[in-house]
């Protein structure tokens, strides 16, 4: 004779009946059903010895995405309206703003263009880039972390 739950089925090692099916099947386990862990405390399943787990929550914290200067380096050739057009139409710079930057980077050969979340700084670069090549002008527009 076997080991037996209390419905009087025989749960021991050859009797033929063997607890669950394909990987993870033991003999002589107690029966669980699908779907459920052993310390599932679901509808009263509770882990062995009626503890109480404490679960605590924690929220994920987002980080700051990293930041990046906009920089266009001065250049003999590309003209200063130009560089103008460029920072009122990619940079949102008024006129009198993108004067001011125009000229600082003329006289001290860069200037920031303005400070941007990785993505953008990197499409801005390429805008720039993009249309100062169609209009076959050297001007250069880098981006560094800050």
């Amino acid at each position: 004779m076997g080991i037996s739950d209390r419905s009087g089925h025989d749960w021991t090692a050859g009797s033929g009946t063997d607890v669950g099916v394909g990987r993870g099947a033991t003999y002589g386990a107690e029966p669980r059903l699908a779907g459920r862990g052993q310390n599932d405390d679901r509808n009263g399943g509770g882990s062995v010895g009626g503890g109480t787990d404490v679960v605590t929550k924690t929220s994920p914290k987002t980080k700051k995405p990293s930041m990046y200067r906009v920089l266009l380096l001065n250049d003999d050739y590309t003209p200063m309206e130009f560089v103008v057009h460029v920072l009122e139409r990619y940079f949102n710079k008024d006129q009198q703003e993108a004067t001011q930057i125009m000229l600082h980077v003329h006289q001290k050969g860069i200037g920031v263009c303005g400070i941007f979340p990785f993505e953008i700084a990197e499409t801005k670069v390429m805008q720039v880039t993009d249309l100062a090549r169609k209009n076959q002008h050297p001007l250069q527009c880098t981006m560094e972390k800050i």
